[in-house]
């Protein structure tokens, strides 16, 4: 049987070309204010997932 793509996994995260899984940075939210321009201007772009978080996250994104 084909397996199902985790439908909450496939919006919060994307594949690269090579494979590797990427995600947006955290703490981007709220209570914005308290925090520093340069902290808030290096959470803007994405970030590749962790090396533990990857082979769980392979198995939620199979496609």
């Amino acid at each position: 049987m084909k397996l199902k793509t985790h439908r909450g996994a496939a919006k919060r995260f994307k594949k690269t070309g090579s494979g590797k899984i990427t995600r947006a940075a955290a703490f981007k939210r709220h209570i914005l204010t308290s925090k520093a321009s340069k902290r808030k201007r290096q959470m803007r772009g994405t970030e590749v997932v962790s090396d533990a978080d990857a082979p769980k996250l392979h198995r939620m994104l199979p496609y």
